[in-house]
């Protein structure tokens, strides 16, 4: 190897990281909020953005339109990456990035956070077609109906995780104020319950009330007739157990009188030699 081509190979090592030390390419950080990005119109909620250990200071900002109320959280929250809002207004809603910086390199852009609001319009109505009461491993149809006329609905469940998972949909017929969603396979072990929410296309993180809740019914799984006459590990019928105790108190009983028979007559009999002395 020539000396040339071995200066350049180590100059080469040399200057890799430090080259995208400059390119300003760190981790990029997390981006949540605090109790959850749906959140009700008036309560409070917290963006936090969480980036390396070296992160110095971060910076958040909504898409497409600028968001004011960043511009006054205080510096010293702005520093450990937390961004409160106290009262929650529809304008503060929308679709939020965050990154940090570290010895005056940026990361990059965290993945976007939808920050929804609900509340603004009234609560549509939600049912099961055709019942709620649906069988272990089946589907459901879900039908959100609203008398707004509105073009987006969403789907929510609730009740096991801490964020509830949520479905878009749009109407069946363009105009109308109806989506369908299709559930399944339900299963008893666990809880289906659900919410739905309507919007406004032009407006999609505002929401309107949520729907009042719908709870699935899922039957246990109940034994077939085959399996109500028969025991499938023993072959046996479960009314045998009832007769062959029947059977054990029979013999037990019969067995009692006939040794109450048999003590009886031994009594009787070393009775009647000292009756015969006696004369």
């Amino acid at each position: 190897m020539t000396p040339i081509l071995m200066v350049l190979i180590c100059l080469g090592l040399s200057l890799g990281p430090r080259t995208r030390v400059q390119a300003g390419i760190l981790p990029k950080p997390t981006l949540w909020a605090e109790p959850d990005r749906v959140i009700t119109q008036g309560s409070p909620v917290t963006l936090r953005c969480k980036g390396n250990l070296e992160a110095l200071g971060y910076h958040l900002y909504r898409e497409r339109k600028s968001a004011s109320w960043i511009t006054s959280i205080r510096p010293e929250l702005v520093r450990k990456g937390q961004f409160p809002i106290p009262s929650i207004t529809w304008e503060d809603a929308g679709r939020y990035r965050c990154l940090y910086y570290s010895h005056s390199w940026w990361s990059e852009h965290s993945d976007p956070l939808e920050l929804v609001v609900t509340g603004a319009y009234r609560k549509p109505t939600l049912s099961a077609l055709p019942s709620p009461v649906v069988a272990s491993g089946g589907n459901v149809t879900l039908q959100c109906d609203s008398q707004v006329p509105f073009d987006g609905f969403v789907l929510c469940k609730e009740g096991e995780d801490e964020h509830p998972q949520c479905l878009n949909s749009q109407p069946r017929t363009r105009g109308s104020s109806r989506a369908v969603f299709s559930v399944g396979p339900v299963s008893p072990s666990r809880r289906w319950s659900y919410r739905c929410y309507g919007y406004d296309s032009s407006f999609p993180y505002v929401w309107s009330l949520p729907s009042d809740l719908l709870e699935l019914l899922v039957p246990a799984e109940t034994l077939s007739p085959s399996q109500n006459q028969t025991d499938s590990k023993t072959g046996q019928h479960p009314q045998d157990y009832t007769v062959e105790n029947l059977i054990r108190m029979g013999v037990a009983g019969l067995v009692l009188v006939v040794l109450g028979i048999l003590l009886f007559e031994a009594q009787h009999s070393q009775r009647s030699p000292q009756d015969a002395a006696g004369r």
